[in-house]
């Protein structure tokens, strides 16, 4: 901070690195996400939500884009936060109250995760803005927001100016009311006036692009801070909520505990209450604990060890620095939980140490016979090769279907298959390698 502005609350985001280029995330800040290709802030997001999870605070998440159904399976775990409200723009809004959409709320309440309220008019700026802060009035303490998206209402509203006029009432507000706010805004979508006028206004301005396949963090703006990262690009990449930078380092003798147990959960398969649920502690303390919040007991961390098949050590070595296997034994296998597939249709061991640090990932993939997948083994964004062991499998790509037989090969690149299919009478076993 400079000197002689009074000291704010420092907030984390979620993400360790991020926070060191801002040189900290602060009560009051308004923090607009330029996303070039739409879907690049989403992660960020959700570690913001999960380590606000971690610090029991109240959240508002504000949707114009999604259903709540959607939505709930986007935020996956992180719906059962009980401090979590949802204002559902979409229903009443570009859903516009269609049966398919009203469905949702013909469940009970009581059986949803968190508290969803459906915003009966999201196309009047004002009854929305009234609804807005008239819950903020419920809630105590420093509420954190999401807006998802100031382009979302832009479609909603009409024109640039309805949107300028809300943001340029609510973020000085939000400031005054000591929260922290995330808008996301999808930069192609807006002419260069709106996103200055908007960077004017806003405290912290952070853009996100893919280029050739390569995704990299820029900050635009960062107020009252004193940091010589503006305008610089630093590459990234996402596994799961996982994100990692290109130029991360850890200072000598210091160890990022809670981001080798969240890369060890990821690789698993593992949500954090499911690893609680095995470790014995609550979902609460494994999000805080990657988020570096609180350090586990040494139980605790062994029962992690234990858990996740990984030597203790491990969790205070720089991938780097632990020491190459020239020979990974049967043993040493661990299935991996594939999430979003159907139960009993597939599994899969990662033939690797889960703490290895390999540019290639093998695993073992068996889909049961006359199964079908509905999507990817993997949400992986790097190259995949797939070598046929024995059985048949069909693969929709795009609109194409292949097929595979024992020694076939499959390569992907930046296709996504949409669905497998085991034709046979016994199960297809594949060899599969992710390649980082």
């Amino acid at each position: 901070m400079y000197p002689g502005l009074p000291e704010r609350q420092r907030v984390a985001s979620g993400v360790s690195h991020l926070d060191l280029l801002l040189d900290g995330l602060f009560i009051g800040d308004n923090v607009v996400w330029h996303d070039d290709a739409g879907s690049l802030a989403p992660v960020f997001c959700l570690n913001f939500l999960q380590a606000s999870e971690a610090s029991n605070k109240p959240f508002i998440y504000v949707s114009f884009d999604r259903s709540p159904k959607n939505l709930l399976e986007k935020l996956g775990h992180l719906a059962d936060y009980a401090h979590l409200t949802i204002m559902d723009c979409f229903t009443a809004g570009k859903g516009a109250n269609s049966d398919v959409f009203l469905k949702f709320y013909e469940e009970r309440e009581a059986e949803w995760p968190c508290r969803i309220i459906k915003v009966e008019e999201p196309r009047d700026p004002e009854r929305f803005m009234d609804l807005l802060y008239s819950l903020h009035g419920e809630l105590a303490g420093d509420v954190r927001f999401i807006f998802e998206s100031l382009t979302g209402m832009q479609d909603l509203w009409g024109n640039e100016e309805r949107i300028l006029s809300f943001y340029t009432h609510s973020c000085p507000r939000l400031y005054e009311l000591n929260t922290i706010a995330y808008w996301i805004l999808e930069k192609n979508a807006h002419s260069p006036r709106l996103r200055a006028q908007i960077n004017q206004i806003a405290q912290v301005t952070i853009e996100l692009t893919i280029k050739r396949g390569t995704t990299s963090l820029t900050v635009l703006k960062a107020e009252n801070r004193s940091m010589d990262n503006l305008h610089k690009p630093f590459p990234y990449w996402t596994r799961d909520l996982t994100v990692i930078f290109e130029d991360e380092k850890r200072p000598t003798g210091r160890t990022d505990l809670g981001l080798r147990l969240k890369e060890f959960r990821t690789k698993q398969g593992l949500s954090q209450t499911e690893l609680a649920k095995l470790v014995g502690v609550t979902a609460s303390t494994i999000s805080q604990v990657e988020s570096n919040l609180i350090y586990p007991s040494l139980p605790a961390l062994m029962k992690m060890a234990e858990v996740l098949s990984v030597d203790v050590t491990s969790f205070f070595q720089n991938p780097r620095d632990i020491r190459r296997r020239l020979i990974c034994t049967p043993g040493e296998a661990v299935e991996v939980k594939l999430a979003g597939l159907p139960e009993g249709s597939i599994s899969a061991r990662l033939l690797s140490p889960v703490d290895a640090a390999l540019k290639a990932e093998p695993y073992i993939i068996e889909i049961e016979p006359k199964k079908i997948l509905p999507a990817h083994f993997f949400s992986h964004k790097g190259e995949e090769i797939g070598y046929m062991l024995s059985g048949k499998l069909e693969v929709k790509v795009e609109k194409a279907l292949y097929h595979l037989r024992a020694g076939d090969v499959i390569h992907l690149d930046s296709e996504m298959p949409q669905q497998w299919r085991n034709p046979g009478p016994t199960a297809a076993k594949i060899l599969w390698i992710k390649i980082n």
